[in-house]
């Protein structure tokens, strides 16, 4: 599509987060979710083992993101999140329409 990108970039130098790819002229960062790590309502199961722990690290990783976007969205950027299991043609015209719309 003849996107200019970084891959695993930090959108803002003092925020300790990275995104999965970062437009810094368009101020845009795209962040591809794991279904397993970010607790995607259709795909993650809770594991049996040690439930306490991951249930605790699942809302931690939610609260990370919703605290990243709200850093991101503050400083003027927009934030596109996806989950991994969605359909890489789609995620590409939504990556493309933010950049050049």
């Amino acid at each position: 599509m003849g996107l200019r990108y970084r891959v695993n970039a930090r959108p803002i130098a003092t925020l300790r987060r990275t995104a999965d790819l970062v437009f810094y002229k368009q101020r845009v960062a795209v962040f591809i979710d794991g279904c397993y790590w970010h607790g995607c309502p259709e795909h993650h199961r809770q594991p049996r083992a040690n439930a306490d722990y991951w249930s605790s690290k699942m809302a931690r990783n939610r609260a990370r993101d919703a605290a990243t976007d709200e850093a991101l969205l503050n400083a003027g950027w927009t934030v596109l999140r996806f989950w991994e299991h969605e359909p890489p043609a789609a995620v590409a015209e939504a990556v493309r329409l933010a950049v050049r719309g």
